[in-house]
């Protein structure tokens, strides 16, 4: 029963094209936890370091959008992974 409802989601008989879309769409889910949480830290810290010491605010500024940088990809990867497993 639940089967064939995801199958008729997905627009076909195959129950397995529904299912794989839940997966990859929870695959993707999950690959975008860690660097949300990665970018947080980051952030946060950046403003601590910022607050403490004014004067550095440049360098710190520019090392934080690098760290942002480097933990986007993270989710970038995660989303061409949900692509193919969705279309492969």
């Amino acid at each position: 029963m639940v089967l064939e409802l995801f199958a008729q989601a997905a627009g076909g008989s195959d129950p397995t094209a529904g299912l794989s879309a839940i997966g990859a769409g929870i695959g993707y889910g999950a690959a975008a936890i860690g660097p949300g949480i990665g970018i947080g830290i980051v952030v946060g810290n950046a403003i601590t370091a910022m607050a403490r010491q004014p004067e550095s605010a440049g360098m710190v500024r520019t090392t934080m959008f690098l760290g942002i940088a480097f933990t986007e990809a993270l989710a970038l990867i995660g989303f061409v992974v949900f692509i193919l497993i969705k279309f492969a």
